[in-house]
């Protein structure tokens, strides 16, 4: 995975957390355990089906206002879905006006959202209050409130819609984020159900409209060998005369991923030094003014590639007339000013509906230092396979540890902090073929390249809801062979979601389960006894959703990707129908079998079409046409579409020939 910021029905009589569950399960602790005969058994909760929704656009709302509707929805929906919100007007495709609309259920709009908070007062008991001086209470409140039966407002929201303070947190904690969280820990764990944990960031950053951005520097060639690494003075003055001036650092060449790239700052103002730093560094930390959608790299240098970017804010002496900021920077870098605050902080709502529907302990700890010790204990506290839903804080480097320590803990990760609507989704009842794809059997192996190519990102439901429908509707899918990754979890977190991909796919299009089976995972940082219960799991899911290769990731030694062992290769062949895995890789060609089943390494390129074909053409360029070479190729969802697929497609011509990812391992399984 790569960064996402550039870039989860029926009623009965039994009850857990207060949710109504199937016949069958009478325990969080039944929930988590599968089984590889009969029935299985119940991952995530489960929610009532939607009768009719009350809907509003929620989209020009503030993070405060939108925080109040999800916590209230949570608390409607969890009895049985009634309400629904539109998040994203405005954007190209609008997909929860899409899925809204294939629900096929009566609705009624709401053109004012917070008119349904008195309508639906009579559900909850009041309201729980954060600090807003303490970003991290807002997690703190959720969770309250889904013990609570309660909305999450601050003080004036509570005033303006006549809610009954239920629980007030101001003064309650402070900065110290850590003893934030071991209190809700110690209090709060025995009431909260343990059928899934959640993390979510207290806040966002949402751009403030109107901003004039001026570019200072552009590197106007595609450079990705760091070779145009050097000094550059960038002169911000234009943008003196406010309080502070504002510096951005982004990718000049946004769909190919090698954005820019520092690694020492110094800030003079009329030729006097006032600041000096290098990347996340405790010196650094005063100008950083929004990192959220950076990264750091091996050399300590922070960069942002494709959509992404980071702003240094530099408030320099009263009376500066000349502001230079001296970079050691590389790579395709574009840097812009501006003298106008660019974005403010506002509650994060997404995904609170479902935490607070399933009275689920929320936080937000980095997976490193104190905070990472903490996570840990969380892991511990919970059972094996109980996932972890949301998201990491610090981004990549945040992602690979998160997940590292989830593995270790025993919790499949599900990328979750955006999935709009849950406890609705979750509600729905669609049609799920478990009937495999038939193989278009290639007979025999020619001295020719086999090449299969996959989208990536399917693990993370948030981009299956969101992303990968906008893709999807692309006309020109389903031109070129192409494998979707898809979380099978959707057979529960959103059953209409998954049927939709399942039920419109052309013949050209093969749904692949996504990193690395039920549930984001390093296989490699599993206990065996662990690992065994999440690969029956994974079967489990799979057979119900008509999966049958699986797209993995393994482990990570000295920050590489290391090749799955043949122990975890055996399990994944015992356990689920797998035919075959594409893994994550770093190293040299992958093509092995291992314990029964073949692996291949996933490989990429840089660029679109064009771009793509040069860089395979190079990458085959040793091969001597006397044998079958088998390629397993990754395509950027967050960059690519079926319209690029659509250009690269006819490019692909003798020696190549590009097949689903079925019949690809089906021929390398044979030809091995």
């Amino acid at each position: 995975m790569v960064s996402r910021r550039a870039f989860l029905a029926g009623s009965g009589a039994v009850t857990v957390g207060g949710l109504g569950l199937v016949p069958g399960l009478t325990s969080s602790a039944q929930a988590v355990v599968s089984s590889t005969s009969g029935s299985p058994a119940r991952l995530l909760p489960v929610f009532n089906r939607p009768k009719h929704l009350d809907y509003g656009d929620v989209s020009k709302l503030s993070g405060g206002d939108q925080t109040l509707l999800t916590t209230l929805q949570g608390i409607v929906n969890r009895k049985e879905p009634e309400l629904y919100f539109i998040y994203d007007t405005g954007t190209q495709s609008v997909p929860d006006a899409k899925w809204l609309t294939d629900l096929h259920l009566p609705t009624r709009l709401y053109k004012n959202p917070l008119d349904l908070v008195a309508k639906y007062r009579s559900h909850v008991r009041g309201a729980i209050v954060h600090d807003p001086a303490v970003p991290d209470s807002l997690n703190i409140a959720t969770t309250l409130a889904g013990l609570e039966n309660a909305v999450v407002a601050d003080a004036d929201q509570a005033k303006a819609h006549g809610l009954k303070i239920v629980k007030d947190l101001r003064g309650m904690f402070d900065d110290d984020v850590v003893k934030t969280y071991r209190w809700q820990l110690d209090n709060l764990f025995p009431r909260v159900t343990k059928q899934l944990l959640a993390g979510l960031p207290p806040t966002r950053v949402v751009d403030v409209e109107g901003v004039v951005w001026q570019e200072i520097a552009r590197e106007t060639q595609q450079i990705r060998d760091s070779s145009n690494r050097g000094t550059y003075n960038l002169d911000v003055s234009a943008k003196l005369g406010k309080e502070a001036v504002y510096v951005r650092f982004a990718d000049s060449f946004s769909d190919d991923g090698w954005g820019a790239s520092v690694r020492h700052v110094v800030v003079t103002a009329n030729g006097t030094e006032f600041a000096r730093f290098e990347p996340n560094t405790p010196e650094e930390a005063p100008y950083l003014f929004d990192g959220s959608h950076s990264s750091i790299g091996g050399e300590a240098n922070r960069f942002a590639d494709g959509g992404n970017y980071w702003i240094y804010r530099f408030e320099p002496p009263a009376g500066t007339t000349s502001l230079v900021v001296t970079v050691e920077m590389w790579n395709q870098y574009l840097v812009s000013a501006t003298d106008t605050s660019p974005t403010r902080v506002e509650p994060f709502p997404y995904f609170r509906d479902y935490v607070v529907a399933t009275k689920a302990l929320v936080s937000w700890l980095p997976p490193g230092g104190a905070t990472g010790d903490l996570l840990i204990e969380h892991y511990a506290k919970w059972p094996t396979l109980a996932p972890y839903m949301g998201w990491f804080a610090n981004d990549v480097s945040g992602e690979w540890d998160g997940v590292d320590l989830a593995s270790k803990g025993g919790s499949p990760v599900v990328a979750a902090d955006f999935y709009m609507n849950g406890t609705v989704h979750a509600g729905t009842a669609a049609p799920i073929s478990s009937k495999p794809r038939p193989v278009r059997r290639v007979s025999k192996a020619k001295n020719k390249v086999y090449l299969t190519l996959t989208f990536g990102e399917g693990d993370n439901i948030q981009y299956c809801q969101r992303r990968l429908r906008d893709i999807w509707d692309d006309p020109k899918r389903g031109e070129v062979p192409t494998n979707w990754t898809i979380s099978p979890l959707l057979a529960e977190a959103g059953p209409n979601i998954y049927s939709h991909y399942q039920r419109t796919a052309t013949a050209n299009d093969y749904l692949v389960c996504g990193p690395s089976g039920g549930g984001y995972t390093y296989p490699a940082s599993w206990t065996s006894a662990e690992l065994t219960k999440y690969l029956k799991m994974t079967g489990d899911f799979m057979r119900r959703t008509a999966l049958e290769v699986v797209y993995a990731y393994s482990g990570r030694q000295d920050g590489t990707w290391v090749q799955l062992s043949e122990e975890i290769a055996k399990g994944y062949a015992d356990y689920t129908p797998t035919k075959g895995i594409m893994q994550t890789w770093d190293g040299d060609t992958l093509t092995v079998r291992h314990g029964g089943i073949p692996i291949t390494g996933g490989w990429g390129a840089p660029g679109k079409a064009a771009e793509f074909k040069a860089a395979l053409d190079q990458r085959i360029s040793s091969w001597d046409g006397s044998s079958p070479l088998f390629i397993s190729g990754l395509i950027g969802a967050w960059s690519w579409t079926p319209s690029d697929m659509a250009e690269l497609g006819p490019l692909l011509t003798d020696p190549y020939e590009l097949l689903l990812g079925n019949s690809f391992y089906d021929l390398l399984n044979r030809t091995l």
